[in-house]
């Protein structure tokens, strides 16, 4: 799936944009998984990744919003996070950090005396928790409404792009390559999962060139 230019810097949130493979890790900020997940992503997956990791230069982590929406405030906590990755991108991964961690004041029963604007105020207070007051009010205005009746917000549209189901934006074949979230979180993978997952890139990769072999 591809990844909207302007969002780049902040979506990668391990490795380098240019890498060869892609771990797309569909996270939504109100899922108790999503939280522990994210957790593993900070302390296996970015020390490989990452400059001066083993696998550096060869994969790429991308952070793809998975809005649920029987959780009323998923579609808010995304805004949030959107709006942050275009205030400050380099902090998008810090306050998705924060979020997950705080992620218990919105949900359902805790956001369900607030109004939207309420739920909202409160995301954009926390992401000053993150990038600092002065940007707070920036935040604030991205997830604001203020258009037509029925226009949403200011990254409405980059909510938009980027929940859309996987492969929706490719054009032809896509280098991006999926594994179960389980696989990612049991306990016992920890030590060698960047190990095994590059592995499970050469057998894919393998793959789909005995399939073009085949088709030619």
């Amino acid at each position: 799936m591809a990844l909207q230019p302007s969002l780049r810097r902040a979506l990668v949130i391990a490795g380098s944009y240019d890498a060869p493979h892609t771990l797309d890790i569909f996270l939504d900020y109100v899922c108790p998984f999503s939280a522990k997940l994210s957790l593993t992503i900070e302390s296996v997956l970015r020390p490989f990744f990452d400059k001066g990791g083993k696998y550096e230069g060869k994969v790429k982590v991308i952070f793809r919003n998975q809005v649920q929406p029987w959780h009323a405030s998923s579609t808010w906590v995304h805004e949030a996070g959107l709006a942050v990755a275009r205030v400050s991108p380099e902090n998008f991964w810090a306050f998705s950090l924060a979020l997950f961690k705080r992620q218990g004041e919105f949900f359902d029963i805790p956001t369900s005396t607030l109004t939207p604007t309420q739920v909202r105020q409160k995301l954009a207070a926390l992401s000053a928790e993150v990038i600092g007051a002065n940007s707070k009010d920036a935040v604030l205005d991205l997830i604001t409404l203020k258009t037509s009746p029925n226009g949403g917000v200011d990254v409405t549209d980059d909510l938009k792009y980027t929940s859309m189901s996987p492969g929706a934006n490719d054009v032809g074949g896509s280098t991006t390559d999926v594994l179960p979230c389980s696989q990612i979180q049991q306990a016992k993978w920890y030590p060698r999962f960047p190990d095994r997952l590059m592995g499970w890139f050469g057998c894919q990769r393998d793959q789909q060139l005995l399939g073009r072999e085949r088709v030619d």
